[in-house]
């Protein structure tokens, strides 16, 4: 048994090979790219099996996804966590949307190489692809894992989810701070706390917290803001 099938195992995902075979592959291509792009910080195998692979699963344990629904990765990076999720759940329709290309051509080298189904990289900047009509509204849950403040994160990935769908923010010990600043820029979008669940890493004392917020109404159309305003003058 590998290590990493050791730790997963452990956490209570019992993986079939080619699920296993994804993992080691997928870091085998981030590892090597990330020689000539920079695509994360952390490449030690120990490292990435808990802080990348069972970081961007474990919301799996706790969140009970529906089975074929969509799923919209915001700001996915080096795609995480879509794709972590996608090796675990086959029957999920993933978008992984990136606001830098070369990120975009990584991620479709990943999907063809490991030949996954039922999953696409989109290049664009959420403030602009949630105006658009093809992806406003139309995902039974978004996701996103470190990149903004939750006041301005919410109004990057709330219009983007379907009424009656979720957003879930993946954070670390700072997510109940976080949902008090946030509260008026989740009314305001049409959300609603769903709840928040803390668990723990188990590396290096690794807090996290899941902030679930359910879409209760739809966004007013004019959020997103352009220019830049989710980030400097949040709602």
């Amino acid at each position: 048994m590998s290590k990493l099938e050791e730790l997963l195992v452990k956490n209570e995902f019992n993986l079939e090979e080619k699920q296993l075979d994804n993992f080691e592959k997928y870091r085998e291509l981030l590892v090597e790219t990330n020689k000539v792009l920079n695509l994360t910080s952390i490449t030690e195998e120990r490292e990435v099996n808990y802080k990348h692979f069972l970081d961007s699963i474990l919301p799996l344990k706790y969140i009970d996804i529906k089975e074929n629904s969509s799923l919209i990765d915001i700001g996915t990076g080096a795609g995480l966590p879509g794709l972590p999720i996608k090796f675990i759940r086959k029957d999920l329709n993933i978008v992984l949307m990136d606001s830098l290309n070369k990120r975009i051509k990584f991620l479709d080298r990943v999907i063809g190489e490991l030949e996954l189904q039922k999953i696409e990289a989109i290049h664009g900047r959420a403030e602009e692809m949630g105006r658009n009509g093809k992806y406003r509204e139309k995902y039974d849950y978004a996701i996103s894992r470190a990149v903004s403040r939750l006041n301005t994160l919410v109004e990057y990935a709330l219009p983007f989810v379907k009424v009656g769908g979720y957003f879930i923010s993946m954070k670390g010990p700072s997510g109940h701070e976080e949902y008090e600043e946030a509260k008026n820029a989740i009314e305001t979008l049409g959300g609603k706390l769903e709840k928040i669940i803390d668990y723990n890493l188990d590396y290096e004392d690794s807090e996290r917290t899941l902030i679930v917020i359910k879409k209760i109404k739809n966004t007013n159309k004019k959020y997103p803001r352009a220019g830049g305003k989710p980030k400097s003058k949040p709602l």
